[in-house]
């Protein structure tokens, strides 16, 4: 019982791990930046591959052993798209956007196949300046966050998974303590 509750609770954080989305709106014309990064630490370009999708099936942008690959890239996205290479050690794969139109609107996918992470970014466009823009600091800037935004993003996440992990860890430790107590007891 104990450990089926360890590993409900190590499968969740897992599922929090590697799936992300986040909104993002931008004005028909503009620019935008569609943010992507990994939490692996000792990230290794070498054996990583990211993949950008759009609406599931568009290929958009491929990143692959840390080097750009445009060779299957949908003809859409031809000199539209920009990474930032200096980040990819760090594991930020966020990718710019530039002339929007009306059917750049939907779902982009990043995976990052080394680490199994995912995050999906749903784009909204408006028509005009009327509808929220993003602003130039958020459109140059290449982690994909403000000041603020960047704030409470990583303190939901600290929130979510606090709980989660503890639980995780004590669950680990209550079957270890378990099955040493189980081995002391002599048979009947």
């Amino acid at each position: 019982m104990v450990i089926g509750r360890g590993f409900i609770c190590v499968f969740a954080v897992l599922i929090k791990k590697v799936s992300l989305q986040e909104t993002v709106e931008a004005v028909i014309g503009g620019s935008v930046l569609l943010p992507c990064s990994s939490t692996e630490h000792d990230l290794k370009l070498q054996d990583t591959d990211v993949h950008w999708r759009h609406n599931g099936s568009k290929n958009m942008y491929d990143i692959i052993q840390g080097e750009v690959s445009l060779e299957l890239q949908d003809p859409r996205y031809k000199n539209r798209t920009e990474t930032f290479p200096d980040e990819y050690l760090r594991g930020n794969f966020s990718i710019k956007l530039t002339d929007l139109t009306h059917t750049d609107a939907g779902d982009f996918s990043c995976l990052i196949k080394h680490s199994s992470e995912h995050c999906t970014v749903q784009l909204i466009i408006h028509e005009s300046t009327a509808g929220k823009e993003t602003t130039s600091t958020e459109q140059e800037n290449p982690k994909g966050e403000t000041g603020s935004d960047s704030v409470e993003t990583s303190l939901n996440w600290f929130i979510i998974l606090l709980p989660v992990l503890t639980i995780s860890i004590l669950s680990i430790i209550g079957c270890f303590i378990y099955f040493y107590c189980r081995k002391k007891k002599p048979a009947l």
